[in-house]
């Protein structure tokens, strides 16, 4: 399974990693399931570290690459494809970061984890709830 990690997830599998349910916890260390990841999620975390919502031991960049080191990540890239599919990307709110996750996942056919209540409820593509 190739799974698209919503930005809230890919933190908690670094610092908080109770935060995980058993199966989720189970679907991201099964190796024979690949890990992605969007540049938007990267956006997001440190947006979060700036405004103080997230601390990360370090400088937030070296913090970034010791994790990618850590659990190695797929990047599913922001594409021309991505930006199109974004127009067809149907949430009850704006978010632009979900809608973009929301197109990587249709694009190229990620399964997304989250436990984003508005996200969980995404039409077209695969959702596994945290």
């Amino acid at each position: 399974m190739k799974l698209l990690l919503d930005t809230h997830i890919w933190i908690w599998s670094i610092l908080e990693p109770h935060r995980l349910t058993r199966e989720v916890t189970k679907e991201l260390t099964n190796s024979e399931n690949q890990l992605w990841l969007s540049p938007i999620s990267l956006w997001e975390a440190g947006l979060l570290h700036r405004k103080g919502r997230i601390k990360v031991p370090g400088e937030f960049s070296a913090w970034v690459a010791t994790t990618m080191n850590k659990i190695p990540v797929s990047e599913a890239p922001l594409t021309l494809d991505v930006a199109f599919a974004v127009f067809s990307v149907k949430l009850p709110h704006d978010d632009p970061a979900d809608q973009f996750l929301v197109a990587s996942a249709k694009v190229f056919g990620l399964t997304l984890v989250t436990s984003d209540r508005h996200l969980l409820k995404a039409d077209g593509i695969s959702v596994l709830a945290n």
